[in-house]
């Protein structure tokens, strides 16, 4: 497939290869008296010039033929084995981009309109095809963001976004929440208000008048249409608001000449713009029941290193809500009624009860000892805790006397925690001990116990028709791949080791001692699924018969300067309807959404620091 898309771009590069070259070199006569490119050069390097080597449908990317074909835009030669353009280089690409850019108008500008559909105001064709279905694409968002940035000039309305997008941005919150930030005297920083009230700032803020500490309503409507043009709604990591002025080591940008004003993710200014970047300021109530279509459907993800919970809609794949104040999260579960979030808090030691709606922590349950990951039994009656310390033990939670009712004592420090599909059996984890317990949850006693030949992570659970337990999918410290055992018999009966490629990944991560994390079967009951660092994929086998389907890849980090790195995957939690898989990427701070049957990355979704532990919360 791949030298056929090759061939045909070449067979169409070659038809318009004379008018590309009258072009290029008109292009390049006008570069050599045309004034220096109002364009951001260092927005270009560190965001715009990556998608250029992003790979596309059949694996074919932008630089495979803007490299080596006469095409309009045309691309540096990578060295050999480098996997990113020197600085020279990406220079030169610079300039050859800029020839394709109308500044301050980017549905003026080829680059954003050639590879765009048609139907949503792209160009008729392009040959190497369209990347981008419609201009709410986050990355045709990043694109515009960086063209409509006029430095000197502000603009009448946000360059290429729409106005319901520019609407949901929320004027408001801006004004209340947003605008003070830019008065705030931070600790060894001048004001950004002191900098950005100058002419030549991409990021205008309008003077305040003599003698006045706070802007006019006139006023903040200006600095709020210059804002916007510095966003991306709904994905703050590709916003420049957000990331030009924080450090580089938290995911800014190399410089910003205002210094660092926010040293990591997890200030609240800048969560307080990440918020309102998402759209998630606004809060709405749940919709009752019967004038839903459908049930109701939310993605909880715990920031293993942060203080924060995103909650993602699957319709949309947008986080429409934060949960803030529970520092490193790390299991979550839900009430049946969907009214409770319950969240082990590392930091504390207790089990943080959440009010679903509001967000608002309503009580801190003490735990005997410091929590690992959670599970809650399907009455909702009782959430049972792992406690990662010697000897072991999994804390029982009464949910309506919100007490700590025991600790069941079981083989080794607890890791993970889980209840069987028909409710009748915890089973815990532990690294240490290398061992699997299972507990009684009627008596609440430990009954039997599996041992493997190293530590047990993830598990996953298949059903029998009748509800009751078939056998656990075990992840084992160390090996890539999973043990299984038969649940009847009480012991493992096989070892599935996962396929050696694709590979290269998780020794710059330093995850070689944990190759594969994160397992689950989907709702349907009809496949299994399970992550790999060092493929840096996800990979599908089919129920029951466990025959290998096929891997969907997982997006790569790139770190500046060195090469590639893998997303490092997590966990995997699904939509009730089995059609869609989410698994965390702790290393890229987001999450992968795959399509089951296409095995395709179908979105991917930023979240916050080291995202871990994923839950589906579904209300009918």
């Amino acid at each position: 497939m791949y030298n056929k898309s090759l061939m045909l771009l070449v067979t169409v590069a070659l038809v318009v290869s004379s008018e590309a070259k009258h072009v290029a070199a008109a292009s390049g006569a006008q570069q050599t008296t045309s004034p220096q490119s109002p364009l951001d050069y260092q927005t270009y390097r560190t965001r715009i010039e990556p998608i250029f080597l992003t790979k596309r449908q059949d694996g074919v990317r932008c630089y495979d033929c803007h490299s080596a074909l006469s095409t309009r835009l045309r691309l540096e030669r990578l060295e050999p084995g480098s996997s990113a353009w020197t600085d020279e280089q990406s220079r030169r690409n610079f300039q050859a981009v800029s020839q394709l850019v109308t500044a301050c108008a980017p549905l003026k500008s080829r680059l954003l309109l050639h590879p765009l559909a048609s139907e949503a105001g792209g160009d008729p064709t392009h040959t190497g095809g369209k990347f981008w279905t419609s201009q709410s694409d986050p990355e045709w968002q990043m694109l515009a963001t960086w063209v409509g940035t006029c430095p000197g000039n502000a603009p009448e309305a946000a360059a290429g976004l729409s106005s319901e997008q520019a609407a949901a941005l929320g004027f408001e919150i801006f004004k209340t929440t947003v605008q003070p930030i830019f008065l705030k005297n931070r600790a060894r920083h001048a004001r950004c208000y002191g900098c950005h009230i100058l002419a030549a700032r991409n990021f205008r803020l309008q003077e305040l008048s003599p003698g006045t500490t706070q802007w006019t309503e006139e006023q903040s409507q200006r600095n709020f249409q210059s804002a916007v043009q510095q966003v991306v709604p709904g994905d703050p990591s590709s916003s420049r608001l957000l990331i030009h002025p924080l450090a580089p080591e938290a995911g800014g940008d190399p410089f910003h000449s205002g210094g660092r004003q926010f040293e990591s993710q997890n200030d609240p200014d800048w969560l307080a713009m990440a918020e309102w970047v998402r759209g998630c300021n606004a809060k709405t109530a749940a919709e009752p029941p019967s004038r839903r279509e459908g049930p109701l459907v939310r993605i909880y993800i715990t920031n293993s290193a942060s203080d924060t919970v995103d909650v993602v809609d699957p319709k949309t794949n947008k986080v429409v809500q934060v949960i803030h104040g529970i520092e490193l999260p790390h299991g979550i579960v839900f009430s049946p009624d969907g009214s409770r979030i319950y969240v082990s808090n590392e930091a504390e030691s207790v089990l943080d009860v959440v009010d679903r709606l509001s967000g608002n922590i309503l009580q801190k349950v003490a735990l005997s000892g410091h929590p690992n990951n959670i599970a809650i039994t399907k009455d909702g009656s009782r959430v049972v805790v792992g406690i990662r310390a010697q000897p072991g033990s999994v804390d029982v939670i009464d949910t309506n006397s919100l007490k700590r009712l025991k600790a069941i004592p079981v083989d080794g420090p607890v890791h993970n925690v889980y209840v069987t599909p028909d409710s009748r059996y915890a089973v815990s984890g532990s690294i240490e001990n290398k061992v699997a317990t299972v507990i009684d949850l009627q008596t609440e006693q430990a009954v039997w116990t599996v041992k493997f030949q190293s530590g047990v992570r993830p598990m996953a659970f298949e059903a029998n028709a009748d509800g009751s337990t078939r056998r656990i999918f075990v992840q084992l410290q160390g090996f890539h791949g999973f043990a299984v055992v038969d649940f009847a018999r009480r012991e493992q009966v096989a070892q599935i080791k996962l396929p050696d490629q694709p590979g290269g990944f998780g020794i710059a991560e330093g995850r070689t001692a944990v190759p594969s994390h994160g397992i689950g079967v989907a709702p349907d009951g009809k496949s299994l699924w399970v992550n790999s660092t060092l493929a840096n994929a996800v990979f599908k086998y089919s129920l029951p018969d466990l025959q290998l389907v096929g891997h969907a890849e997982l997006p790569q980090v790139h770190p500046l300067g060195r090469p590639r790195s893998g997303a490092v995957p997590e966990w995997i939690t699904f939509t009730p309807d089995s059609d869609r898989v989410y698994v965390s990427d702790s290393a890229a701070q987001c999450v992968s959404v795959i399509d089951t049957k296409t095995l395709k990355e179908v979105a991917i979704i930023p979240v916050g620091e080291v995202p871990k532990r994923m839950n589906t919360l579904v209300l009918r």
